[in-house]
């Protein structure tokens, strides 16, 4: 019995041209659904959100009218969101499976919190705004101190000019030590590392959860009964940075978690030490998560009320001095305006309060415009300064070419 063994087929070796080529299946007779847009709206999402609307609507003023003995206006609201996503459901599912339904119902309540967190911050401050217009219409209440006004004298005496400067000073004070200690410290706790920056990871998570007054009581006992033996603006200043401090540490270092761990390996590849990698590299790609740690702790520290009322005293008249003398700061004076029963020094706290709110947007702005821009843009004038290092090195070498080619050419002999 014998056994034949077929030889194995000779296969054409692939080209080049056809090993790079990437083929396409043909689609066939398999249909094409409609192309959705991700970024629009369709018509069938908006009947069915203004349906559920009204149906929940109507349902819950049923309910109140009619059905339960519930009142209120907050029970009604409340009625009324949990019936809408209801009806919201039921009309998603008469065209829609299972996932699309719970797709579109999530969405609608992600979208609602993010509507009703607008809204609070909306109310909050149009109604500090509508209870302090009756002050913030008066030009002396930004150009005038409290040192002549009285509880009982109108609105066109006195202002809160020397609690303005009081919270540009003792915040001015807490950033030029918290920015550069907490950006320093964050450095320290990526690109070093080790036992003790666990440590100190450690302790900064505990202290970004300490009690405000704790850390009143803390400069109260350390800088004024051990050393300057009275309140001060810079003592407020010192408070207000052991409450920033740990924010912007912790911030700043889940910013720099961030930063690709191949940027800084590419700095190293070319000779760069750690310094410069740390300083050219890894800062300026965090520079827009930066400035947003910066903008957390500044909007912790100066809003403070209670380490300041321990540590910078209150006081009527302007003190450009903050190592001198009690000095307020706008949180302060606005506590101070609002306990008095009298109407127009309520309206002084809350057009104070007024004052705050537009400080710190601009705080934030002026933050935002240093620090917004991503790694490796530039402003108008650094890209005229790249332009003209550009043109100075493009003329440096064509003289030097020049030169190199007048040096290799022979002198030549005069003939007779």
């Amino acid at each position: 019995m014998s056994t034949t063994i077929d030889a194995p087929e000779l296969v054409e070796p692939a080209t080049e041209e056809a090993v790079r080529r990437t083929a396409i299946p043909d689609p066939g007779e398999t249909p094409t659904g409609p192309r959705r847009s991700l970024r629009g709206v369709r018509m069938d999402d908006v009947y069915a959100v203004v349906g559920a609307l009204a149906a929940a609507m109507a349902v819950a003023t049923l309910i109140f009218g009619w059905i339960a003995p519930l009142t209120g206006p907050i029970g009604w609201v409340i009625v009324a969101f949990v019936l809408f996503v209801l009806f919201y459901a039921l009309l998603v599912a008469v065209t829609a499976d299972g996932r699309e339904v719970l797709d579109r119902v999530m969405t609608v309540v992600l979208a609602s919190a993010g509507m009703i967190l607008l809204g609070a911050l909306v109310f909050v401050v149009l109604f500090v705004i509508t209870r302090g217009a009756d002050a913030l219409f008066h030009v002396n209440f930004f150009t005038q101190d409290m040192e002549f006004a009285g509880p009982l004298d109108g609105l066109d005496v006195g202002g809160v000019s020397h609690a303005i400067m009081g919270t540009l000073i003792q915040i001015g004070i807490a950033l030029s030590i918290t920015v550069p200690l907490g950006i320093l410290t964050a450095v320290f706790l990526n690109e070093v590392g080790g036992s003790f920056a666990r440590f100190v990871r450690t302790v900064t998570d505990a202290m970004t959860a300490l009690p405000s007054i704790i850390a009143g009581l803390f400069v109260y006992s350390a800088i004024i009964l051990l050393i300057t033996g009275q309140r001060s603006g810079f003592a407020a200043a010192m408070a207000i940075t052991v409450m920033m401090l740990p924010i912007v540490v912790r911030a700043a270092d889940v910013v720099l978690r961030l930063v690709a761990g191949n940027l800084r390996e590419a700095s190293y590849a070319l000779g760069a030490s750690k310094f410069r990698t740390v300083w050219h590299v890894v800062l300026p790609t965090a520079r827009s998560g930066l400035a947003t740690a910066v903008i957390l702790g500044t909007a912790r520290g100066i809003g403070e009320t209670s380490p300041v009322l321990l540590t910078s005293g209150v006081t009527a008249v302007m003190n450009l001095n903050p190592f001198e003398g009690p000095m307020i700061s706008l949180p302060l004076q606005v506590f101070d305006f609002v306990r008095s029963p009298e109407p127009n020094m309520i309206a002084r706290g809350f057009g104070a309060a007024a004052v705050l709110m537009l400080l710190v947007l601009a705080l934030f702005a002026i933050a935002r415009v240093i620090g917004g821009r991503g790694p490796g843009d530039l402003t108008p004038r650094q890209q005229r300064a790249v332009l003209r290092r550009s043109q100075n090195d493009a003329l440096r070498m064509d003289r030097a070419a020049r030169a190199r080619a007048m040096s290799a050419t022979p002198p030549q002999e005069d003939t007779p």
